[in-house]
C-alpha cells in the first residue's frame, strides 16, 4: 500500500506542477481519424513544452517509445480498439488462452499452450502463482521527451479494487527512469479466497552522447498472496450444481477447509550493459565491436500455511500449525562479444555461469533415510546470437549450451520476420529446447507425508514449429505443431487432491491452429477468434478444449463533436468440454486428472466503453447469463467459474 500511495502522489505531483501544458495538437491542426473511427496515433501530439524563445514546443506521440527486453521498439499508444477492450484486466493482457477462477487475483486454468520461449534452466515451480509475475523478457523500458504517467483502475470482485500507477521520464536525452507499482485486493465471493498481489518496479536506461557506453537495468519486487480454500466439497457442489436459492450468496456453499493460504515472493536485480571497443565506417563498411555484461540475481521463495492438517491431502507429520516453505537463490553472471557489419549483420558470442540454491529449512527421516532438503551447484553454458535482415526478412538465432553443471540445458530458435506491407507480415520460427524439470519435481518437503519426494527425472525435451500471418485485412493466423519428450507432470491419484510427480515415457504432439478476423459495416464490427487443437498421447496427461472461440459485436461512434469516443458491444465465449487440469493450492500447482470434465458453457459479456482525450472509460457487465445458462461453469473441478458481476475502471494517461 505504502508503494501505490508513492507512485500516485509522484503522478499527481508531477500532473499539477504541469498543470498548464497543452496536451491538444497544434494550433489550427486537426486530428486524423481512422477508419475505425479511432484518432490515429500517429497524427497527435503528445505533449509540449516551452523552448528557449519561449515559443511552444510540441512533441509527436511517436517520440514516446517503449522498448521490450528483445530492443523491439513500438509507440505508445491512446486510442480506444477492441484489442484495447480485451487486454483491460488483471493481467493486462489478452486472456483468450486462459480461464480465470472466481476472485480476481487467483489462478488460471489454461486453455491452450505456447512453447515460444526457451529456457535453459529450471524455475521454482508453482507455476500457478506465477500468472501476475513479470520475469526478464515482460520487463520493459522506454525513452520519451516529457515526463510520461499512466494511471490504470478497475474494481475487483467484492471488497477491493486493483490499480496500476506508472511514471516515466527522461532526466536527459540519454537516460530514462521508470517507477510502476501495481497492486490489488479482492475478498471475493466464496469464503476464505482473498487475493493480495502487489507488483513494484524500477527500470532505467542509459546511452552515452557518443554512443560508447550502454546499460539498462531493473529492480521488481513482486508477492502473490492468497487464501485458499480446497474447493468445494460434494455437499456444496451439489446445492452449487441445482441452483439452491439459499446458496446463490456463495458464501454459504460448504467449502473444504478456511484456515490455509499460500504465497509467492520474489525479488530481481538485473542489469545489463556493453562498450564499443571501436568503430569503423567508411563507403565499404560499416562495423563495430562491443564487450557486454549481464548481472542477474534473483530470489524466490514459496510458502503454504494451514492452521490445522486436512484429509484433503492425506496424512501429516503434525496436526497444527503446518507450514511449508520452499526457496530459490539464481545468482547469473553473462559476458558477451558482439561485432557488426553490414555484410553478417549482428553476431555475440556468449559465456554464462549461473549459480543456484534451492532448499527448505527442515532435515526429514522418512522410513530410516534422510530426504535431502537441498540442490545446488553452478552450470556453465555457451551460445551465440545473430541478427541480420536480408532482402526485407529480418533473421534471428539464439543459441545456449550447457558444458557443465548437471541442471543445466540447451535451446535453439531461429526467427524470420518479413513485412508485405503496413498491414501485413508473416513469422515463423522454430524452437528447441532441453531443460531439467522445475525444482518442485526434483525434491519437495512438506508436513503433508504424501508431498516429499526425491525424484530422477531425465530431461524435458520441446521442438516446435511456428507460423504467424498478421493482417487486418486478411486475418490473423498463428499456427503452431509441438512434439514433448519426457514431460514432466502432476498426477491426480483418485478424486482427492493427493497427486505426485510423474514423467511420460511417450512423447506427446500438439498441434494448434487460431484465427482471428474482423467484419466491419459502418460503425459496426464483428470480431471473431476461434483455436482448434489436438493433442496425441497415451493416457490423459496433456489437456486442452478441441475448440475455443470468442465473437465480439460492437458498435463504435463520436458524439459531442468529436469529443467522446464510443464503444460498446457484446462478446460471446465458449469452449468445448475437456478433462481440465484440477488445482492443488498445497504445492500451487496444475495436475492431470480424468474423474471430471468442465467446458460446454457460454459465456456472454456487454460493455460500454468510451474515450475522452486520453482517458479510457470501461464498463463491463460479465457472465450475464450465469443463472440463465445453468449453473455448470467451472474453473477447474470443484471451482466454479464468476457469477454475473458488474465492474469499471479506467486508463488515464497524461503528459507533463
Amino acid at each position: 500500500m505504502k508503494h501505490i500511495l508513492f507512485v500516485i502522489f509522484l503522478c499527481i505531483s508531477i500532473s499539477s506542477v504541469n498543470a498548464q501544458t497543452k496536451l491538444n495538437p497544434v494550433a489550427g491542426k486537426k486530428e486524423k481519424i481512422n477508419q475505425q473511427g479511432e484518432r490515429d496515433i500517429n497524427n497527435v501530439n503528445g505533449s509540449s513544452e516551452k523552448d528557449k524563445t519561449g515559443k511552444r514546443k510540441e512533441y509527436d506521440i511517436n517520440l514516446y517509445k517503449i522498448i521490450t527486453h528483445q530492443r523491439d521498439t513500438t509507440i505508445l499508444d491512446t486510442t480506444l480498439t477492441i484489442e484495447k477492450e480485451y487486454k483491460y484486466n488483471y493481467l493486462r493482457k489478452d486472456d483468450f488462452e486462459l480461464l480465470p477462477f472466481s476472485n480476481l487475483g487467483q489462478t488460471y486454468n489454461r486453455l491452450g499452450y505456447s512453447f515460444d520461449r526457451p529456457a535453459a534452466f529450471p524455475s521454482i515451480g508453482m507455476r500457478a502463482k506465477h500468472f501476475n509475475y513479470d520475469e526478464v523478457e515482460d520487463v520493459r523500458y522506454f525513452n520519451v521527451p516529457t515526463p510520461t504517467t499512466e494511471l490504470f483502475f478497475k474494481t475487483a470482485m467484492e471488497q477491493g479494487q486493483l490499480i496500476d500507477a506508472f511514471i516515466t521520464m527522461n532526466t536527459s536525452k540519454r537516460m530514462n527512469l521508470s517507477v510502476a507499482y501495481k497492486g490489488m485486493r479482492s475478498l471475493g465471493k466464496y469464503q476464505n479466497i482473498l487475493s493480495s498481489t502487489g507488483n513494484f518496479r524500477f527500470t532505467a536506461n542509459y546511452k552515452t552522447k557518443n554512443d560508447r557506453y550502454a546499460l539498462r537495468g531493473h529492480f521488481y519486487s513482486q508477492d502473490v498472496l492468497n487464501n485458499e480454500n480446497g474447493g468445494l466439497t460434494d455437499v456444496g457442489l451439489a446445492d452449487f450444481e441445482n441452483g439452491v436459492a439459499e446458496f446463490t450468496d456463495r458464501s454459504r456453499l460448504a467449502i473444504q477447509f478456511t484456515d490455509a493460504e499460500n504465497i509467492l515472493v520474489g525479488k530481481r536485480y538485473y542489469l545489463e550493459h556493453d562498450y564499443k571497443i571501436f568503430k569503423q565506417k567508411d563507403s565499404l563498411r560499416d562495423s563495430n565491436l562491443r564487450v557486454g555484461h549481464t548481472f542477474n540475481y534473483e530470489t524466490k521463495y514459496y510458502i503454504y500455511n494451514q492452521g490445522s492438517a486436512n484429509e484433503l491431502f492425506g496424512d501429516s507429520f503434525v496436526g497444527r500449525d503446518l507450514r511449508d516453505r520452499a526457496q530459490l537463490r539464481k545468482l547469473s553472471n553473462e559476458g558477451s562479444v558482439s561485432y557488426r557489419t553490414k555484410t553478417f549483420g549482428d553476431v555475440k558470442f556468449k559465456a554464462n555461469h549461473t549459480k543456484y540454491n534451492y532448499f527448505f529449512n527442515s532435515i526429514l527421516y522418512i522410513n530410516n533415510n534422510v530426504l535431502p532438503n537441498r540442490i545446488e551447484g553452478d552450470v556453465i553454458a555457451l551460445g551465440g546470437e545473430w541478427r541480420h535482415k536480408i532482402g526485407g526478412i529480418d533473421l534471428r538465432a539464439d543459441l545456449l549450451a550447457n558444458i557443465s553443471g548437471e541442471l543445466g540445458g540447451n535451446y535453439f530458435k531461429g526467427q524470420a520476420k518479413y513485412k508485405f506491407n503496413d498491414d501485413a507480415n508473416v513469422e515463423a520460427s522454430i524452437v528447441i529446447n532441453s531443460k531439467a524439470p522445475n525444482f518442485n519435481f526434483i525434491i519437495n518437503q512438506s508436513a503433508y507425508t504424501n508431498y516429499n519426494w526425491r525424484t530422477n527425472f531425465d530431461k524435458e525435451r520441446t521442438q516446435s514449429l511456428n507460423f504467424s500471418f498478421k493482417s487486418k485485412k486478411w486475418l490473423n493466423a498463428d499456427v503452431s505443431f509441438t512434439s514433448m519428450d519426457n514431460y514432466a507432470y502432476f498426477s491426480g491419484l483418485d478424486t482427492s487432491q493427493q497427486i505426485t510427480p510423474l514423467q511420460s515415457t511417450d512423447a506427446i504432439t500438439y498441434l494448434k491452429v487460431k484465427v482471428g478476423k474482423e467484419f466491419r459495416y459502418g460503425k459496426f464490427a464483428l470480431n471473431n477468434t476461434i483455436m482448434y487443437q489436438n493433442v496425441t498421447q497415451t493416457g490423459d496427461i496433456f489437456n486442452v478444449p478441441e475448440i475455443v472461440t470468442r465473437n465480439t459485436l460492437y458498435f463504435t461512434d463520436q458524439w459531442f463533436k468529436k469529443a467522446l469516443f464510443i464503444q460498446t458491444g457484446v462478446t460471446f465465449s465458449y469452449f468445448t468440454e475437456y478433462n481440465a487440469d484440477g488445482y492443488n493450492p498445497l504445492l500451487g500447482e496444475f495436475y492431470s486428472q480424468n474423474q471430471q470434465k468442465i467446458g460446454n458453457f457460454p459465456r456472454i459479456d456487454v460493455f460500454i466503453n468510451a474515450k475522452v482525450r486520453r482517458t479510457r472509460i470501461y464498463l463491463k457487465a460479465e457472465h450475464l447469463n450465469s443463472s440463465i445458462t445453468g449453473y455448470n461453469f467451472f474453473s477447474a473441478p470443484n471451482y466454479p467459474y464468476r457469477d454475473f458481476i458488474v465492474r469499471f475502471g479506467l486508463v488515464w494517461n497524461f503528459f507533463s
